[in-house]
């Protein structure tokens, strides 16, 4: 019907790709999200079905909120050998307890976006640009205020500016693979 809008999911595919390019060599992925986010379930149940395809074994790992994430994330980064995290709101507010678990464990975290790519100190990430995401939110607006333009017409738009991004002294940790088309993520210009 009159449904428009933006949406912030990023190319699920791509990110269990770059799970395999930094990490060919593993083979326990572990699944770390919210279970009261659906758009979390919908994102792991995606990027498990991709990863089992290229011959990983992935476990799901679900807390409930943030009173379970830390003894979840222990059991994941002592069970996984690498973790991964959806773009999850839960989680991004607690990047903090995830990284210090997975730290004990010397477990590395992959992250489905930048916000929780930076909390978590995760390797990397392949994140969409949620600036040019509102650009394109605010552009749609305008469009339907101005000019009149019936919603139902106008298809959902998602970001174009996708950016691999990769913690350097994570990656030399972790000694993960990383390829030239990833950017070394300058902590001191993050706003």
């Amino acid at each position: 019907g009159n449904i428009s809008g933006t949406s912030d999911l990023a190319p699920l595919d791509e990110q269990a790709a770059m799970l395999q390019e930094l990490f060919p060599d593993v083979k326990k992925v572990g699944l770390l999200y919210c279970s009261a986010e659906a758009n979390s379930q919908y994102q792991v149940d995606t990027v498990k079905a991709a990863l089992e395809e290229l011959g990983y074994t992935c476990e799901y790992y679900a807390f409930s909120d943030s009173n379970d994430l830390s003894s979840v994330t222990t059991t994941a980064a002592n069970d996984s050998d690498v973790i991964y995290v959806p773009t999850d709101n839960t989680a991004a507010d607690n990047g903090s307890v995830i990284d210090a678990a997975c730290k004990a464990a010397n477990t590395p975290i992959i992250a489905g976006e930048e916000g929780i790519f930076k909390s978590t100190n995760a390797v990397a990430t392949l994140s969409i640009s949620f600036y040019n995401l509102g650009q394109k939110a605010g552009a749609m607006a305008y469009e339907i205020l101005t000019k009149g333009t019936d919603p139902a017409t106008m298809n959902v738009q998602q970001s174009d500016e996708i950016t691999y991004y990769y913690n350097e002294d994570q990656a030399k940790a972790f000694k993960a693979n990383v390829p030239d088309n990833y950017k070394a993520y300058n902590f001191s210009d993050a706003k």
